[in-house]
């Protein structure tokens, strides 16, 4: 029989409204109650974990649906769901319907044994017979469709919402991607919430629709292409927009000590990211423009100024996504996604432009104007989730006003003089609020926590603080900003407790606190500085990828046995001109320095494709990934190139320094390859400058070609790195910045695993190495098929390195090799997950 669950901020509504409803069905339906909160003082509010106990109680396979008051209550219930496995999330609806009436005809309709569906339906008419007996036409409580212009054609469908949180940031990003790219004029409604139609290609108008998981909408599309346009957007809708809730998520399970006493001086605020600091505070104030309004004889002058930072803001915001994604992963990047579309709204964009030309604004108040309009917008919107990206609107606006501050701005001077955070000491930063692009640029060797007097537990800044372990508490009294650097605050990032200059017994409390925390933090991670050796004693080696010099000691603390995958790009962007030599030399010197003796794989430069570089003469291109990239763009550009090579040459010399390239799609680009390198070598030789003569070399096995004659380059280096994050995407004729067909790119779809499998035997036939240096690793379900492909290394973001070796130390080889055979004869990624996950509930703790 389907369950019920209430939430409500009342307690005693609840348990009313449950009363009534087990009247009318005599007990017959499992009801329960997840209502208001344990303060006597304040007793209104909702609790996440609540709803999840009360859905737990009466969850059955007939599933469960979730009725709510209003306000928190439906983001508690939001976030309860991310609480269930992905069977139990599929059976578990939150419906729209009224609370009270809503209850119960969900209730009757289940007593008499309907499915899911139907009470689901009945729950959701319940408002249609009180309307008939009031004499209220029910279509009027129906959103009218709007109107369209005689002689057009207007297609329409209506789709369910089903993800975890709704079109948040990266599938409303998605959205709006695919809507942008079709000629019809497209538009969305949230049926649920009765909202207004408003363009599909603004992210601003498409996020403020509030769409939320259970929510109906509807998407009609005007124009020629309207009938590819709506399947295609029902397609991503129906996928879920990528998401993967079954994807495993890596977890620490802490025993702490009870919380410190409350003595001394002690604020209180809303957790936001777990752990224990202890440091004196720096305060951050972020930089803000300035900005002047004046009257402007030359519009026209004004646009041209404001599309050159705009296109400069795009690659700032495109060099922090590729950062974080190597920092933090990919998933947690993607909130930059939004940030991007921002700029390329088309209704922000249009309204900036009319206030220049219609009003003669110059272009940094008629950018202000229009941001503020903007952030006026998402504050005002009934929903809390929303409420808080006007941080992110606020971070792409000072952005841009910033870069328009910046005299004589072109796109091709690539100016980045983006404010960075510096700290002389380890500290606990202090705000009144954090952007994104503020924490994502955070080091948490510096950062030990962030105390902020706004914020919010779900807000971008909290997700990325998070991801980088930093400890955090929002929602702190003023008093906080009142502060002088340098004063000694501890704080509890489980209980939003901060401590003023602690006295000594509560310091002693609070350090024995985050001693315990620490502590269970290295118990977790245990498996991280083991060697990855299965239990029968089959190792397989465990790298970090880098983007940067800061992360290597992170790498480290995470297990990394060495570095697989140095992504020197980071060397070349945010400047205007190349880095010399001695740079170059000096970053390289310094990385292989912090891992000592272990293995450090730096990747040539790799630009193009998703990394356009202006100042050598990269930019866009129609077909970027099949463009001037990789190594054919240093073949062409052998001055850059030789630079690069001299530069970890020498820095090879008393390190295991070995030089891969990237994107070999023959034997002559690597034939190539190798001569410029042995013409360095030779002018090293003549200077007498030092260099590891035994130096080894290996290629990118990240393009079809490569794999079906790997035979032959095996011949030309000492070892392959499998690049799954393109080979996924050339296998599958997919690109995987393309919302549309992204999805695609999956690396565990057969093909690319037989691709996998292909190479590794070539390498080992040819007696070399073979590693893979793609995210792919990062995914705990192609873990034991990795393994069982019988690859020699992995590479992988440094966070997801001690989930790696978790499930490594759990498998044996022969059990890898026969879930990697039984993955091989399926026909879709889908079925490679179901397998592998049948395969190992009864074996992996953390499946």
């Amino acid at each position: 029989m389907v369950g019920i669950v209430i939430v409500s901020h009342s307690r005693q509504l609840a348990e009313g409204v449950r009363e009534l409803a087990t009247q009318m069905v005599r007990g017959e339906v499992p009801l329960a109650v997840a209502a208001g909160i344990d303060d006597p003082e304040n007793p209104l509010g909702t609790n996440a974990m609540k709803v999840y106990e009360a859905i737990a109680s009466v969850y059955t396979d007939e599933g469960v649906i979730v009725l709510m008051d209003l306000g928190s209550a439906l983001m508690s219930a939001e976030i309860a769901l991310e609480f269930l496995t992905e069977e139990q999330q599929d059976k578990v609806h939150l419906c729209e319907a009224p609370l009270v009436e809503g209850v119960l005809a969900a209730a009757v309709a289940a007593a008499a044994g309907n499915n899911i569906e139907q009470v689901m339906a009945e729950a959701r008419g319940a408002l249609l017979a009180k309307a008939s007996q009031l004499g209220i036409d029910s279509h009027t409580i129906q959103q009218a469709t709007p109107t369209v212009s005689e002689g057009q054609t207007t297609q329409e469908i209506r789709l369910i919402v089903r993800n975890a949180l709704g079109l948040h940031a990266r599938p409303a990003s998605q959205f709006v991607s695919t809507a942008a790219r079709f000629q019809s004029l497209i538009k969305v409604q949230n049926v649920t919430r009765g909202t207004e139609f408003v363009r599909a290609d603004s992210i601003n108008q498409v996020a403020t629709l509030a769409i939320r998981q259970g929510h109906e909408i509807a998407i009609t599309a005007t124009g020629s292409d309207a009938d590819r346009a709506l399947s295609t957007l029902q397609a991503l809708v129906e996928s879920h927009f990528g998401e993967d809730s079954s994807s495993v998520q890596w977890s620490e399970t802490v025993e702490t000590a009870a919380s410190a006493p409350s003595s001394g001086h002690v604020l209180r605020g809303i957790p936001a990211s777990p752990g224990v600091a202890i440091a004196p505070i720096v305060h951050y104030h972020a930089p803000t423009v300035a900005v002047q309004e004046y009257h402007v004889e030359n519009p026209e002058e004004e646009l041209q100024r404001l599309q050159n930072a705009l296109e400069a803001a795009q690659q700032e915001i495109q060099t922090l996504l590729s950062q974080a994604s190597t920092q933090i992963g990919d998933a947690e990047a993607a909130i930059f996604d939004a940030h991007m579309l921002f700029l390329e709204d088309p209704v922000l964009i249009e309204a900036v432009y009319n206030r220049i030309l219609e009003q003669h604004l110059n272009a940094e108040a008629a950018w202000q104007g229009a941001m503020d309009e903007l952030a006026h917008r998402y504050s005002t919107v009934d929903d809390s989730y929303l409420q808080q990206r006007v941080v992110d609107v606020v971070d792409v606006g000072q952005r841009v006003l910033r870069l328009l501050s910046q005299p004589q701005i072109t796109i091709n001077e690539n100016i980045h003089q983006s404010h960075h955070l510096n700290f002389a000491q380890p500290s606990i930063l202090v705000a009144s609020d954090l952007t994104p692009s503020d924490t994502a640029k955070l080091n948490p060797a510096e950062v030990l926590g962030i105390c902020m007097t706004s914020g919010s537990p779900n807000s971008h800044s909290a997700i990325l603080a998070r991801s980088l372990g930093i400890p955090q508490v929002v929602g702190l009294p003023p008093e906080l900003l009142q502060l002088t650097d340098h004063t000694l605050v501890a704080f509890d990032g489980e209980t939003g407790e901060v401590w003023i200059e602690p006295e000594s017994h509560t310091l002693a409390a609070i350090e024995a606190k985050r001693s315990a925390w620490e502590s269970a933090k290295q118990q977790a991670l245990l498996f991280a500085h083991q060697p990855a050796i299965t239990r029968d004693r089959r190792q397989i080696k465990v790298y970090a990828n880098l983007g940067g010099i800061g992360e290597t000691r992170i790498a480290l603390s995470q297990g990394a046995e060495g570095v697989g995958l140095l992504r020197t790009e980071f060397l070349y962007l945010e400047r205007s001109t190349a880095p010399s030599e001695e740079e170059q030399l000096a970053v390289y010197q310094a990385i292989a320095q912090v891992l000592e003796n272990r293995p450090l794989i730096i990747r040539t430069l790799d630009i193009g494709g998703d990394k356009p570089l202006a100042y050598l003469g990269v930019h866009s291109e129609p077909n970027p990934f099949l463009g001037w990239r990789g190594i054919r763009f240093c073949l062409n550009r052998r001055d850059v190139f030789k630079t690069q090579l001299r530069a970890i040459l020498r820095a090879s010399f008393g390190h295991q320094i070995k030089i891969m390239f990237p994107m070999i799609a023959t034997v002559e680009e690597i034939q190539a390859a190798k001569a410029i390198l042995a013409e360095v070598q030779a002018e090293l030789r003549q200077a007498s400058i030092l260099f590891d003569e035994a130096m080894e070399v290996g290629i990118m096995v990240e393009v079809p070609s490569a794999v079906l004659i790997a035979e032959h380059l095996a011949t030309e280096v000492d070892f392959f790195s499998i690049g799954t994050n393109d080979l996924s995407q050339y296998v599958m004729a997919c690109d995987r910045t393309n919302p549309q067909v992204a999805s695609l790119a999956d690396g565990l779809h057969p093909a690319v695993l037989r691709m996998i499998q292909q190479t590794v035997q070539a390498g080992h036939q040819a007696g070399i190495s073979v590693g893979l240096c793609g995210e792919l690793a990062a995914d705990s379900l192609a873990v034991p098929i990795l393994l069982g492909l019988g690859l020699d290394s992995v590479s992988l973001n440094p966070q997801a390195i001690p989930r790696f070796k978790q499930v490594i130390v759990q498998l044996t080889a022969q059990e890898a090799q026969a879930i990697a055979n039984s993955a091989l004869q399926q026909d879709s990624a889908a079925k490679v997950r179901a397998i592998v996950s049948s395969a190992l509930s009864s074996t992996i703790d953390t499946y």
